[in-house]
């Protein structure tokens, strides 16, 4: 079977840029060895997301034995929900379950099938670290994708790693009355973002009951102590196994290297996604994989995947959010700035919702007021950085916000109440 374009991998990545190929009048084969929708839809951020609520639904109820088979439930029914929909979406797309490997430039093995094709994107994802000394066995040793499926709560559980993930994680189990022990080797939790809000996050857990521990090697723990353990240190490409060798395609520690316009060393090889080993979020992916189809769909007309203005958004209790630069990376680079802010407590609907804790601080470049960046820790912090992250891309200045009405009472207000 002969294509225009053969992609690797129905994640978030792959599966837009399928679309985006398919609606530019490509002939498009989308492989996938597991399930549609990759880690996002089925290991991360939809049954994380779908957990979490549940839990804080029964932590608002004041249930005291929260039904961990119902949630489990609801979550796989929210999955299979979505993977219906993204099914729907592929119409006119030749969707393959089957293991890929790439044979050369121009073909690609489906299983027992061989797909002839013009180009190729690889779109293969990522899989959790292991750590030595703390390999995964499937048992009391859990990476993510693992720790999802549990069919009953630990009574008690240690975390390995402050980032994203085990801050999330260290949010649901303790809604649900498990005992939580949350472990990370750098100085804060969240060595990304910025330092005030990560304080703030680790006094908050703190107050709950969490039991956060920083500076500390979890090699000194005596494991025996906890019911299960969640090793969450990070994610790496998923590129073993791809035939990329067959192609001559270039890989440096497991990550497949591209040019700003998403293309391999090899000319009709592109990567996105997380297994080129960059922004590991899966709206990055997204992007990514719209721009590669484009590319290929329109060679004469290439753009770059140059926007650095990336939200990231972490679903913890509180939640958190930034975008552009922090505090400390301003610093860093020599920027004069501003620093606005304004606390919850002053927020008509977050007294309203019984969601007082945290703060939205905002950075701005102190001459020109341009917006540069923003951390929120606190109520919708994942909704309202879709504002400031509308407002950083499109270089809007703080007089800008301020002389824009927000609607009251609601929590967006909180933006321009920082700004006056």
């Amino acid at each position: 079977m002969d294509y225009d374009l053969v992609i690797i991998g129905a994640g978030w990545a792959g599966f837009y840029a399928a679309i985006t190929a398919k609606k530019a009048g490509l002939k498009v084969a989308l492989i996938e060895k597991g399930l549609i929708g990759g880690t996002c839809l089925n290991r991360g951020c939809i049954p994380t997301k779908s957990l979490l609520h549940s839990a804080k639904n029964f932590k608002l109820s004041h249930s005291f034995q929260p039904d961990f088979t119902q949630i489990q439930a609801q979550k796989e029914k929210v999955i299979a929900l979505l993977q219906q929909g993204m099914q729907f979406n592929l119409k006119g797309i030749d969707y393959l379950q089957a293991e890929a490997k790439i044979i050369s430039p121009t073909s690609v093995s489906a299983g027992s099938q061989e797909l002839k094709t013009k180009s190729l994107i690889i779109a293969s994802g990522s899989k959790p670290i292991q750590v030595k000394g703390l390999e995964f066995d499937a048992k009391k040793i859990l990476s993510s994708d693992e720790i999802l499926n549990l069919k009953a709560r630990p009574a008690s559980l240690l975390i390995v790693g402050g980032g994203v993930i085990g801050c999330e994680f260290a949010s649901f189990f303790h809604d649900l009355g498990t005992t939580v022990t949350l472990v990370e080797k750098m100085p804060q939790l969240l060595p990304n973002e910025d330092r005030e809000v990560a304080k703030k996050l680790e006094t908050l857990f703190k107050k709950k009951g969490i039991k956060v521990n920083t500076g500390v090697d979890a090699a000194t723990l005596d494991l025996a102590n906890y019911e299960l353990v969640l090793v969450c240190v990070g994610r790496q490409p998923n590129t073993e196994g791809l035939g990329l060798e067959n192609a001559g395609v270039k890989v440096e520690r497991g990550r497949i290297i591209i040019d700003e316009y998403l293309k391999t060393n090899i000319p009709n090889i592109y990567a996105v996604g997380d297994c080129t080993g960059k922004i590991m979020l899966a709206h990055y992916a997204a992007y990514q994989g719209q721009i590669a189809a484009q590319n290929i769909s329109q060679p004469s007309n290439l753009k770059k995947a140059d926007n650095p203005i990336v939200p990231n958004c972490i679903f913890a209790d509180p939640e958190i959010a930034s975008v552009g630069m922090n505090e400390e990376v301003a610093k860093t680079k020599g920027v004069e700035i501003k620093i606005n802010r304004f606390d919850f407590l002053g927020s008509g609907m977050a007294r309203v919702l019984e969601e007082t804790d945290g703060f939205i601080k905002i950075i701005s470049q102190s001459e020109s007021g341009e917006l540069l960046g923003a951390s929120i820790i606190g109520p919708r912090a994942t909704e309202l950085i879709a504002v400031l992250t509308l407002a950083i891309t499109n270089h809007l200045k703080v007089s800008q916000i301020k002389d824009t009405i927000f609607a009251h009472p609601t929590i967006s207000e909180a933006i321009h109440e920082a700004l006056n």
